[in-house]
């Protein structure tokens, strides 16, 4: 199986049960009627990235559903969790792209998008040989990376939420959902 498409979609879930919260940040990200497979980090070549509006009806309940997934969880009063997906794909569609997870506590979702953005870059230029260096590979005009003479473009997903006051555990959830047809 080489998935043709992606899409990107996040949640955030709050329960008394640690599982009930999970389940609850599926719902949100509407992802909570597939049967979650967790696989690494390849974008494959051709791959047509959506929109989650897109995606989501592709999924068919009980369908198994491969997918990158950053989960992060807290029961404490008002500490900040995030989840994050970052992906790096070259401009030329022909070859693959790197998707990237992190997980962060007291981390705004900037600073953790751009984490989860420049770790995909990072990884698909140490997979694919090439040479980069993070601080001087990014052009802010073209808000994109140059890696020996290739373009990449990134972007992230991020969900973040402050622990439940009453401590109630707060899950939040990214993910990178793939789409076989």
């Amino acid at each position: 199986m080489v998935p043709k498409k992606l899409f990107f979609t996040k949640g955030v879930g709050r329960h008394k049960h640690e599982l009930q919260s999970f389940e609850l940040a599926l719902r949100n990200a509407g992802i909570e009627k597939c049967n979650l497979v967790s696989v690494s980090s390849i974008v494959p070549k051709n791959c047509k990235i959506m929109t989650r509006e897109k995606g989501v009806p592709l999924l068919k309940p009980g369908e198994i559903t491969y997918c990158v997934m950053s989960r992060n969880k807290t029961n404490e009063p008002n500490r900040l969790v995030g989840a994050s997906i970052g992906v790096a794909t070259p401009k030329e569609k022909n070859s693959y792209g790197y998707i990237s997870e992190h997980h962060s506590f007291g981390e705004k979702a900037q600073k953790a998008g751009d984490y989860a953005e420049d770790l995909a870059a990072t990884m698909l230029a140490t997979t694919l040989g090439l040479d980069f260096d993070i601080d001087k590979a990014w052009d802010e005009r073209k808000q994109e990376y140059k890696m020996s003479g290739r373009f990449v473009r990134t972007q992230s997903i991020v969900q973040t939420a402050k622990g439940d006051k009453n401590g109630l555990w707060t899950t939040v959830i990214a993910a990178a959902v793939f789409i076989e047809e």
